[in-house]
């Protein structure tokens, strides 16, 4: 056995095998069966040509299948790439072909879409689709319906042996240009991103330690509620894998607070994960709607992973939720785990990072506590080896200083003087107005905090004087309504004065990434293109 994602999947499958590993809609599945399932995939597409090191397309709402179809690829020394489902055919043509995928394991709803891009990928030969209700004639693809090609897979785990090396890549949008694809070794990702299985306890030194604690613990039940195309949901469902708890996943496209708290009354979940306000936001408000009753007396943590939730929104949960945790759980793509989030302070949110992060300054040299100066956050040891072929990124964002190699996603902060970490936001959003440096992030949760706000993003525009100013896009609450000018009065008891927005382009519904982070590209448009709402000093 090696520290590889299908090795420790199955050793803890046999260790726990009647344990339950998968809740999703009506499909009950227990480690044993889960793993069946898997194989069984692994076998057909075997049989249609995939082998190790090809690369099989993940283009799923939430479900089962995405599970089973990413250990399947495991299994097979294959690489699972996730697709985000909210692609136009512009972007999905770019993916495919820059993946060089062999295999999609897709959604029925997705077919017309594919259909318009597969013959520009020639690589792409074998189709599997899974049922929805959409209808959608999948006839042009030639896909194998998901339960035919299990039903003709052998279950017998006869596969040959693994390597740590083998790839796990996983497709990152970004705020600007296509997508990417962050590879990673899987005994490396299994140590900085699932946290080696034991988020609470000693890092495993031998894999069957992760068998023999996953035998020994009680069952956690952890309900993943971001879309599993992104790497937190994805690592916060493997981490309860293979820490031998169960998994819960509320099937299809769309967040449903009330149905999130249906399933942590009705599984007794004990963890849920989510990303950010978008999500943390709605589920204190389903909370405090009149006539709502949930029983959360299981629930013991909700942790945030991918973006971190405000204040304003904690003290929601705390009023509803007083004995649940609230974590921050500070990483990213290119670098996993990097720290736990101790609140907010002056500057922006604040984490406690483990001892392989820094904030570097731009000779890469680690920034000095207490300094004040402002740096790029940094992490060393286990990191990515790279993006999918790109060179250029790959050397920007990965560099090698007096021989220790670092990742450095672009994410801004400063070092405090106690030693922990306050992150700015993204070098790419950051806004400069008349030469000082805004963030957005920080405008942003001073904007929440307003009563009247449900939801916010801030982003730069031109300014023929300053360079850029700021514009806000607010969702506001339903029945609520504030003008720039309150908006502006509540800001600046919040930031300096000169971050406060000088435009507000007012929503019904603001856009985000499926994984709840901020759609800062939609902002701008909105902002570029909006009129009547601008103005103020």
């Amino acid at each position: 056995m090696e520290f590889n994602l299908a090795d420790l999947f199955e050793g803890v499958a046999d260790a726990v095998p009647d344990r339950e590993a998968l809740i999703c809609g009506e499909r009950r599945l227990t480690y044993a069966r889960l793993d069946e399932r898997a194989t069984r995939l692994a076998h057909y597409l075997a049989l249609r040509g995939v082998g190790p090191g090809d690369h099989i397309g993940l283009y799923l709402y939430n479900c089962a299948e995405y599970i089973e179809g990413s250990l399947a690829a495991y299994k097979l020394r294959a690489v699972p790439v996730n697709i985000n489902y909210r692609y136009v055919e512009e972007e999905l043509r770019y993916l495919f072909d820059n993946a060089d995928l062999v295999a999609l394991i897709h959604h029925r709803g997705f077919s017309p879409r594919i259909a318009a891009v597969a013959p520009d990928v020639p690589s792409l030969r074998t189709f599997v689709v899974v049922d929805d209700d959409s209808g959608a004639d999948c006839s042009p693809l030639g896909s194998m319906e998901y339960e035919e090609a299990l039903a003709s897979g052998s279950p017998e785990r006869d596969f040959g042996p693994r390597s740590p090396d083998d790839l796990y890549i996983l497709y990152t949008g970004g705020t600007t240009g296509m997508p990417k694809g962050v590879m990673w070794r899987q005994e490396d990702l299994f140590f900085s991103a699932l946290l080696g299985g034991n988020p609470y306890g000693p890092q495993p030194e031998r894999p069957e330690d992760v068998v023999e604690n996953a035998r020994r613990s009680g069952p956690v039940t952890m309900l993943p509620a971001a879309p599993l195309m992104h790497g937190a949901a994805q690592w916060a469902a493997f981490i309860g894998l293979y820490s031998g708890g169960k998994i819960v996943l509320a099937p299809g496209r769309r967040f449903d607070a009330h149905r999130i708290w249906r399933l942590v009354q009705d599984e007794k979940v004990n963890s849920v994960a989510i990303v950010g306000d978008a999500m943390a936001r709605p589920l204190a408000e389903a909370l405090a709607e009149p006539g709502a009753s949930y029983d959360t007396s299981s629930l013991r943590v909700i942790g945030s992973g991918g973006a971190m939730f405000t204040e304003a929104v904690k003290e929601q949960l705390r009023a509803r939720l007083p004995a649940v945790v609230l974590l921050d759980n500070f990483g990213g793509s290119e670098g996993g785990h990097q720290g736990t989030g101790v609140g907010f302070g002056a500057a922006g949110p604040r984490f406690r990072a483990n001892d392989v992060t820094a904030v570097l300054d731009d000779d890469l040299k680690p920034l000095e506590p207490g300094s004040g100066r402002v740096g790029w956050l940094a992490r060393r040891g286990r990191i990515p080896l790279g993006y999918y072929k790109d060179e250029a990124k790959t050397a920007a964002t990965f560099v090698e200083v007096d021989g220790v190699r670092w990742a450095l996603p672009g994410d801004m902060a400063m070092v405090e003087a106690d030693g922990t970490i306050t992150l700015l936001g993204r070098g790419s959003q950051c806004i400069n107005s008349g030469g000082e440096k805004i963030f957005p992030e920080e405008v942003e949760a001073a904007l929440k905090s307003h009563p009247a706000v449900f939801d916010a993003v801030v982003v730069g525009v031109p300014d023929t004087r300053w360079g850029e100013r700021v514009a806000a896009v607010v969702q506001p609450r339903s029945g609520h309504m504030a003008t720039l000018q309150e908006l502006d009065a509540h800001c600046r008891t919040k930031v300096a004065g000169y971050k406060v927005p000088r435009e507000l382009h007012v929503v019904a519904e603001l856009v985000r990434q499926p994984s709840g982070k901020p759609d800062y590209r939609w902002a701008r448009s909105v902002a570029a293109g909006s009129v009547g709402n601008g103005g103020g000093e």
